[in-house]
């Protein structure tokens, strides 16, 4: 008998989502707020057209029982893939190595026939605008959680 891993399933897996439609994509779009990545974890392939990020999310899921135990809170990396990507823009973002992104929001701007623009809104007034044939994203947590190093959860004042 083998122990058992941090693949098997339970209350703590890792997340494996994909996103097929705009109720999907909020879903997704909550769970990778306040992720942070260095510029250079951001990849671009337009033969394969896939967007790929290799980012540090706080684990929203885990958030409110981080508070109800008394526990610290925890991030984890995940890849986030944007696939059928047609055409990437960014607007006011850097892809200096040194510089730190902060994904706020994944917004969807409808077109014709399924396609449209996907917004990655960055801190900052950053965005990367992904035009895609559809909505067909993926989010895989890949790493074990570890304890934030702030020590806090996001907040955002309204």
């Amino acid at each position: 008998m083998a122990d058992a891993g941090f693949f098997d399933a339970g209350p703590d897996s890792p997340l494996a989502l994909k996103a097929e439609g705009e109720a999907d994509l909020r879903v997704i779009s909550a769970l990778v707020q306040d992720a942070i990545l260095p510029a250079n974890e951001l990849s671009y392939d337009s033969k394969a057209r896939r967007l790929a990020l290799l980012i540090n999310r706080f684990r929203w899921e885990d958030a409110e029982a981080a508070r109800r135990e008394k526990r610290e809170f925890e991030r984890v990396r995940a890849l986030l893939i944007v696939n059928d990507v047609l055409k990437l823009q960014s607007d006011g973002l850097s892809r200096d190595a040194d510089t730190v992104l902060e994904l706020l929001t994944i917004d969807w701007q409808p077109g014709a026939d399924g396609t449209g623009r996907l917004l990655l809104e960055f801190a900052g007034d950053g965005t990367l605008a992904a035009d895609v044939e559809c909505i067909n994203l993926d989010l895989r947590d890949v790493t074990r959680p570890y304890v934030a190093p702030s020590g806090k959860a996001p907040h955002h004042p309204e």
